[in-house]
């Protein structure tokens, strides 16, 4: 089986996993150990938070982080596992539309099979969001770019309406049915959480909502009954590690005790997961 026929079938399982009613659930990670973890723990797929991603490199999240540096830990990621991946690209690491659409094909490179896409501004000077016409040109570009590849490419649009206070679901409706038209496969909506304004969006949206859960957000089953298809914890998981290491650190740093520690993973355990022939 070529390199290539197998992007291709991965890539239509992924998409196939989207079903609303029934979410795909994605334990966002970072690196391949926590890609890994998730994977063993059952998850049909592995998504990467591209903030979990920036801070293990070494960069702020927002469009600060190369793109050769990002892919470069997408391809270790798809490699640590069998599931399909798909890969947050931020705002497509690029200028333009031809910048996407190279992003796009190094995404392929990698073997990832769907990407995220961010509609949020971090240029000086500009407003929390894109323009609607400039982010659907962006997302055409990633979307011809795979179909020229000869992969269908799962394209997640992400509206940062609620995240930067932009915009409530009418906003959010607007951008999606642009996003769509433009070749997005999936929209999602991070902030959106109260059950009111998830039910509207995934009533509203022609096609998979996706929506972002932590503490405090509606359980998994209560978001497949309002219509969700896909459900990921973006950075959350990458922010309880962490936590675990200032918690660790303080105590072994400030107190000379070890409790912290306790309750970690076993070393042969991790070391197997990613021993290879596993």
């Amino acid at each position: 089986m070529t390199h290539h026929s197998t992007l291709r079938d991965r890539a239509l399982a992924f998409r196939a996993l989207h079903i609303p009613g029934r979410p795909l659930v994605l334990a966002n990670a970072w690196d391949a150990l926590s890609a890994r973890l998730a994977e063993d723990a059952g998850g049909a797929a592995v998504a990467t938070t591209s903030a979990g991603l920036a801070w293990a490199l070494g960069a702020p999240d927002g469009d600060r982080l190369e793109r050769d540096a990002a892919l470069d830990a997408v391809a270790r990621i798809a490699a640590a596992v069998r599931v399909p991946v798909s890969a947050d690209i931020e705002s497509g690491y690029a200028k333009d539309p031809a910048g996407v659409a190279d992003t796009v094909r190094a995404v392929l490179a990698t073997g990832a099979v769907g990407v995220n896409i961010e509609d949020a501004s971090y240029q000086e000077g500009t407003g929390p969001l894109r323009p609607v016409a400039e982010q659907a040109e962006r997302i055409a570009a990633a979307r011809e770019a795979a179909d020229a590849a000869g992969v269908p490419l799962f394209v997640n649009a992400r509206i940062d309406t609620f995240l930067r206070g932009a915009g409530g679901v009418d906003a959010t409706l607007e951008r999606a049915a642009a996003y769509r038209a433009a070749g997005a496969d999936g929209i999602f909506a991070p902030g959106a959480v109260d059950p009111e304004t998830v039910k509207a969006l995934a009533d509203g949206i022609d096609g998979p909502l996706n929506v972002m859960v932590g503490p405090g957000a509606p359980a998994v089953a209560e978001l497949a009954a309002l219509g969700v298809a896909r459900v990921s914890a973006g950075s959350g998981l990458a922010q309880a590690a962490y936590a675990v290491v200032r918690r660790a650190a303080r105590e072994l740093l400030d107190g000379g005790t070890y409790d912290a520690l306790a309750g970690g993973l076993d070393y042969g355990e991790l070391n197997s997961l990613l021993t290879p022939g596993r």
